[in-house]
């Protein structure tokens, strides 16, 4: 059931969501200070093409660095990813197929708001 719902998330949207996320992990890597957010970036973009199968669990070891890079990623991208996410979610959830879709990128919403300090590990 995963991998049907994978390929539907793949073609009806997820595509889409992790261009937006490769296009910001690139944007943040052209500057030396902002690599971390650019990688951040790419793992989450990763996460938006398969999601399911895949959970996200805190870092244990994020601190007060993570913090701050939130605060800086929720106001240049982190906004914009989320609205992506909306967005598309709403599109998923007016058919009744794809409202397991639109649940999924729901739970992304958090994640694309606040990367760093986050794992994304197997479910």
């Amino acid at each position: 059931m995963r991998m049907l719902l994978n390929i539907i998330w793949l073609l009806f949207g997820g595509l889409w969501l992790a261009i937006g996320y490769f296009f910001f992990g690139i944007l943040c890597c052209i500057l030396i200070i902002t690599i971390p957010f650019g990688l951040a970036s790419f793992r989450i973009g990763v996460y938006a093409l398969w999601p399911f199968g895949k959970t996200i669990v805190e870092r244990p070891t994020s601190g007060v660095a993570s913090l701050i890079g939130n605060v800086i990623w929720f106001i240049v991208a982190g906004i914009w990813l989320a609205i992506g996410h909306l967005v598309t979610a709403f599109a998923m959830a007016i058919t009744i197929i794809g409202i397991p879709l639109a649940i999924a990128n729901l739970k992304m919403i958090p994640v694309s708001l606040m990367p760093l300090g986050k794992d994304i590990v197997d479910a």
